[in-house]
């Protein structure tokens, strides 16, 4: 068999495993989390979310809306030097974001069942 024919017929079989890859994966909740900080922050949000009472506070007096929280929770940085994650019963993490250009940090217990943010430090 000529080199060109076998080259064609591989191109073939992988372009019809790629179709046949992107079907059945399609509009599926599939991920790939490797790394330990999306890991830990999937792991996060996938929980429900609360809020510590000096949180609440803060976030009823208008300083920062517990939407901004979320986005920091979904986008930010995961600082594990200043996380406790071996703690029991509860892991608590150091997660670093930005608001408003000042860089903030929450520091997040995460349970079984219910992740609470604990407290918000501007750094």
């Amino acid at each position: 068999m000529k080199l060109l024919h076998r080259i064609g017929y591989y191109l073939g079989g992988f372009s019809i495993g790629l179709i046949v890859l992107a079907v059945f994966l399609n509009g599926k909740k599939v991920s790939c989390n490797y790394g330990p900080e999306a890991r830990v922050l999937k792991n996060i949000n996938l929980k429900h979310i609360k809020y510590s009472q000096n949180i609440e506070n803060t976030i009823i007096n208008g300083d920062i809306d517990s939407l901004e929280i979320r986005n920091i929770l979904l986008r930010g940085d995961i600082n594990f030097s200043k996380s406790e994650t071996r703690k029991d019963p509860c892991g608590i993490y150091a997660i670093e974001g930005t608001l408003n250009n000042k860089d903030l940090v929450l520091m997040v217990e995460n349970c079984d069942s219910i992740a609470t943010v604990q407290t918000m430090k501007w750094e």
